[in-house]
């Protein structure tokens, strides 16, 4: 069990970067508009999703290769609609994270005031925004994955307990009781919204491509990371990204279900109403508490999409160019941070519209990504004894019909 614990690594950075925008915000937005009337296309979309999050461990762990050398041996063409798919929403998905982290550092720590900046006047919030990528690209340049690794540990733990305990006293503080009865969205703007929610709960598809390159790191500390202790470490990750979603729900259902609040689009305005009222319907120590959750969400976020995205990018430019020396993992960090900053100071009020693009392009492509990793890990290019057992098989047939006829119903219905 201790090397099982010790292992953990690859599983809980998936935690942290699935644990975001998606629990944060759009999982509080429905407790506070729908109460648990949503809770079944949380539960749904976290089964339905799973095989293919799993396979990006297993696949890793079997051959000692990445899913992106997968795709490749699919075909060039599957690695290139790759390609062109994670560069169309790195720079969208980086800034809409750091937005949320930069508005909830903004709400905790203290207002900055404005800073000249050449021509341009920035304000706390872009500045949050600037320190916080800075601290996150010295972080992963100079501690690299085993920092990264070591620290996100600590933060999952962290979340994990602050959340928890903020989900009991708030259950603790309401008279009012729970219900139960299950909402099918029916207008548009509601059918937005779900796919919205169910587009990154837990996780964009993408985030598999991830997993299976942590996992190839992590295969380079330690001999002892088999196949069966990676899907031990992603099992325990996954089901902690679904504690947290149903306690963020929980929470919205709580503190802002039938309150009558109209939540900002505006990064630090958003944060500042979450914050404020958690601390006016459960004391003021909820705001420490609900501080704390808040900030490791988004801060664990940005720090694993800061570093995920361009090790993504480097690996396939070498495997469609061959050309790792110039366009590496440097390279795409440095283009990154610059393109963050860049979207942010043009957009930075256009929260809530950049989430929703980012969250729903991730749903449409969620069945381009079910089928390549479900038709990788069932292929020659896997070993035998580590292809899916029958139920597994199965579940991934059902799951990749689920996502097919959301996305189909979401365009029907625009």
């Amino acid at each position: 069990m201790f090397t099982k614990l010790k292992n953990l690594g690859p599983g809980l950075l998936f935690a942290g970067a699935a644990i975001g925008v998606s629990h944060l915000v759009q999982s509080t937005r429905a407790g506070a508009d729908f109460g648990l009337g949503l809770l079944w296309a949380l539960l749904l979309v976290n089964l339905f999703k799973y095989p293919f999050f799993q396979f990006g461990p297993r696949y890793a762990t079997a051959t000692g290769e990445s899913l992106l050398d997968g795709y490749k041996k699919l075909g060039k063409g599957v690695l290139a609609i790759y390609y062109v798919l994670n560069l169309a929403t790195m720079f969208t998905i980086q800034t809409a994270v750091t937005i949320v982290t930069a508005g909830l550092a903004c709400t905790l720590f203290g207002d900055f005031g404005s800073f000249n900046f050449g021509n341009k006047i920035l304000n706390s919030t872009e500045i949050y925004t600037i320190l916080i990528l800075i601290v996150c690209l010295f972080i992963l340049i100079f501690g690299k994955y085993k920092l990264l690794d070591r620290l996100m540990k600590i933060i999952v733990i962290t979340l994990t307990i602050s959340t928890v305990v903020a989900v009991i006293i708030a259950l603790t503080n309401s008279s009012e009781p729970l219900y139960f009865n299950q909402i099918l969205p029916s207008n548009s703007l509601e059918i937005g919204f779900l796919i919205a929610f169910m587009g990154w709960m837990p996780a964009p598809l993408d985030v598999s491509v991830w997993q299976s390159l942590w996992t190839i790191e992590k295969n380079k500390e330690t001999k002892e990371y088999t196949p069966q202790s990676a899907l031990f470490d992603f099992n325990i990750g996954y089901l902690s990204t679904i504690i947290i979603g149903i306690g963020f729900l929980l929470l919205g259902t709580l503190v802002m279900f039938n309150s009558g609040e109209i939540f900002s689009n505006s990064a630090s305005v958003f944060s500042g109403q979450l914050i404020n009222m958690y601390t006016k319907n459960l004391g003021n120590w909820a705001y420490i508490i609900i501080g704390v959750a808040a900030f490791t969400t988004m801060f664990s976020t940005t720090l694993t999409t800061l570093d995920a995205s361009p090790r993504a990018m480097a690996k396939t430019t070498s495997l469609l160019f061959k050309k790792s020396s110039k366009f590496n993992y440097t390279f795409w960090i440095s283009l990154l941070t610059l393109g963050t900053v860049f979207i942010f100071l043009f957009l930075a009020s256009e929260m809530g519209l950049l989430i929703k693009i980012a969250t729903i392009l991730s749903f449409i492509t969620a069945p381009f990504y079910a089928i390549i990793n479900y038709t990788l890990i069932s292929s020659k290019h896997t070993p035998k004894e580590w292809q899916p057992s029958k139920k597994l098989h199965l579940l991934s047939l059902l799951s990749i019909v689920f996502l097919i006829g959301f996305s189909v119903w979401y365009l029907i219905s625009l």
